[in-house]
Parts: C-alpha cells; sequence; structure tokens
C-alpha cells in the first residue's frame, strides 16, 4: 500500500509550574505530530517524542529530508523502509539526535499505518506477549517548599490516580538527604508500591554507592542513570557491583549499538531505551531482541501512548511509565481522545488498530509552533 504524503507537526504546551530533576527544569511539554497518508484513504497520526526546544527542526527533517525517501513507496515493506532512512545517519555528524528523533516520527507512523491497515494493535502485529502491563508514574520532582509530607502525600495522590508505583526524582541532594525523601515515599505508600530512583546521571560514582547502599532496605525496584554521563558505562558498573537494586539505563542511547555498549560492559540490569528518541519502533526491537537474549529487562522512558504496544511485545518487559500528573503532562492528558487510563496499578491494551490514537485538532492547532 503506497504511502502517498507525510505531514509533521511541532507542538509546545507550557506548564502551570517548573518541575526540576537533578540536572534540569522543565516548564513546557513538547512533541511532534506525525500524519502519514495511504493511497486507500487510510490515515496514520501520531504523537512522540518529548522534544524540548527543537521540535521544529525535528519536524523540518522529517518533512523535508525524510519524507521524499518513503513517499510512494508501500508501507508495509517498514524494514526497507526504515533502512533507507538509517543510511542517512552516519553523515549526520553535526545533528545526529535530532535526525534520528526525525527518523522515529515517521518509523511510528508507518508502524501506525500497519496496524490501520491490518486492523490490529501494533503490539499484536509486534507479537502480543501481554494485554496489559503495570504503570508507574515519574514524580518525586524538587520544586520549592517541597516537604517530606508533600513528597508522601504525592505518592498518596498517584495512588488514587491508579498507578501501581512511583519513579522518584533523586541526583540533586546529598546521598543522605534524597535517601530520606524515598524514605519518607516508601513509608507513605506502603510495601506494595513499586519504587524506582532515577538521578538522571547526576552523581559520580562513590555518591551512587553511597546512595544505593542507604536506600536498599527500602525495596527499591531499580536506580536509573545514577552515574555522571561522561563515565557513565564503567560507572554504572561498578554501582551495580556494589548494590543489590538493579541498574537501570538507556534513555540518554539514540541507537541500538547504545544498548549493546551498555549490556556488553555489564552495566545494566534493565534498559528503558526510547523508540521516540532513538530511531523509532524499527530501531527499538533491535535493542529489545538483544536484551531479551542477554536477560536484560526493559522499560521504556516515558510515551506511555507508544512504549505500552512495545513493551507489550516483548516478554522481558516491566512497566510503563507516565506523568499522572496532568499538570506535569498535559498532552497524555488531553491529546488523544481515545487513550487509555490506567486501572488498579494497570494500564491495558485497546482493541483500536495501530497505537489507537484519535488526536485532539483543536489542541494541536492551539499548541503548534
Amino acid at each position: 500500500m503506497r504511502i502517498e504524503a507525510i505531514e509533521a507537526i511541532p507542538i509546545r504546551v507550557p506548564l502551570s509550574r517548573t518541575f526540576g530533576g537533578s540536572v534540569y527544569a522543565m516548564s513546557t511539554r513538547c512533541t511532534v505530530v506525525t500524519r502519514l497518508q495511504l493511497a486507500d484513504g487510510t490515515r496514520a497520526e501520531v504523537y512522540n517524542g518529548d522534544n524540548r526546544h527543537h521540535g521544529t527542526e525535528v519536524a523540518n527533517l522529517a518533512a523535508e529530508v525524510l519524507a521524499p525517501l518513503v513517499i510512494g513507496e508501500d508501507v508495509r515493506d517498514w524494514r526497507r523502509l526504515h533502512q533507507r532512512m538509517w543510511d542517512l545517519v552516519p553523515g549526520a555528524a553535526m545533528a545526529p539526535k535530532h535526525l534520528l528523533e526525525a527518523i522515529a516520527c515517521l518509523d511510528t507512523a508507518i508502524w501506525d499505518a500497519n496496524g490501520r491497515l491490518s486492523g490490529v494493535p501494533v503490539a499484536q502485529l509486534l507479537g502480543g506477549a501481554a494485554t496489559s502491563l503495570p504503570i508507574v508514574s515519574i514524580g518525586g520532582y524538587y520544586e520549592e517548599g517541597k516537604t517530606l509530607g508533600d513528597l508522601g502525600a504525592e505518592m498518596q495522590m498517584l495512588q488514587a490516580r491508579h498507578m501501581g508505583g512511583c519513579k522518584v526524582k533523586v541526583g540533586g541532594l546529598s546521598a543522605e538527604a534524597d535517601a530520606e525523601r524515598v524514605a519518607a515515599c516508601r513509608e507513605a505508600a506502603g510495601p506494595d508500591f513499586m519504587l524506582a530512583v532515577d538521578a538522571n546521571r547526576a552523581w559520580d560514582r562513590r555518591e551512587a554507592i553511597r546512595f544505593a547502599r542507604l536506600v536498599e532496605p527500602l525495596d527499591i525496584a531499580w536506580f536509573e542513570e545514577p552515574c555522571h554521563w561522561f563515565d557513565d558505562v564503567g560507572a554504572m558498573a561498578d554501582v551495580r557491583a556494589a548494590t543489590t537494586i538493579p541498574i537501570n539505563a538507556g534513555q540518554s542511547e539514540i541507537s541500538p549499538h547504545g544498548v549493546r555498549r551498555l549490556v556488553d560492559a555489564g552495566a545494566v540490569d534493565v534498559v528503558n531505551f526510547d523508540a521516540s528518541e532513538a530511531g523509532g519502533i524499527s530501531a527499538w526491537l533491535d535493542a529489545a531482541a538483544l536484551c531479551r537474549l542477554a536477560d536484560v529487562h526493559m522499560t521504556h522512558h516515558e510515551e506511555p501512548q507508544i512504549a505500552l504496544h512495545l513493551l507489550a511485545s516483548t516478554p522481558n518487559a516491566v512497566c510503563v511509565e507516565c506523568f499522572a500528573d496532568p499538570e506535569r503532562d498535559p498532552v497524555w492528558d488531553r491529546l488523544d481522545l481515545d487513550a487509555p487510563r490506567p486501572l488498579d496499578g494497570r494500564l491495558a491494551l485497546s482493541d483500536r488498530p495501530g497505537f489507537g490514537m484519535r488526536l485532539d485538532e483543536e489542541m494541536i492547532e492551539r499548541y503548534r509552533i
């Protein structure tokens, strides 16, 4: 079935307040909407990525550089089309991340189109290993005046929103101070609530190890990106050897080859490779296969509208993650009019074909850049 047209639309939604991690602060929620039209009238429509400042560049690459490579081609030849776009990557030395994000936009739309053509969800096209997964929220942000009591109240709010757990931000304070914050979360949430911690590469290996040993008794699901980016692999391998907490990384990799580097170094127990940042669904499948053979578990960085289908396709998946607070992610809360919603700590696939999205046209027009 021939591809006739492609459109990529960057959007930016201002947030009501600033959300702070250890090394960054967020005041907007950005993404790219991609539409793909087939000759028979089928229209794919997806949004993906959390591009913070360069959504326009990504959309321009998708529409102007990549679209001519796939328009006129059969959408069912997904591997060939992905390789045609990927062949540009070696020459993109100045901006490879933007190009890989643009490839992800088109590749995701191609998979959505194939699901719509077949009348089945993408998860089923990819193997259908599960029909629902546990869901956790990203939270525990640093905010001015936020107390330990506020952290506890946040955990209870997430439980009321049917979350099965929370990934708590750490790394912005000392190991001892952040361990106290995580302990407050565990006390408020109880023993059956999944707690993970995410340092966003904030600590050196010594501080990361000290923190890990302090929170080990709190039943931590994983410790994500504990160490500075410039020596992450070696440092994470050291942290992994020093703690019983599983180590998670991969969201900062821009290709499946980076995932192989993490696995080969013995640096990870869990990989949260992001299809929207690193070349799309087709690239994610390569990383997931590598991890499954190496007995490494899979999560996915944010993007539950995409991640649910990917993780439901592989038996080594752990859970989906989201921003349960609509003030942190108004896009997931409002853009997809038919989005599945969590219930009792899990997110279930709908039976809608493709990724099952029906996007709010008024919201797109209001916030398009």
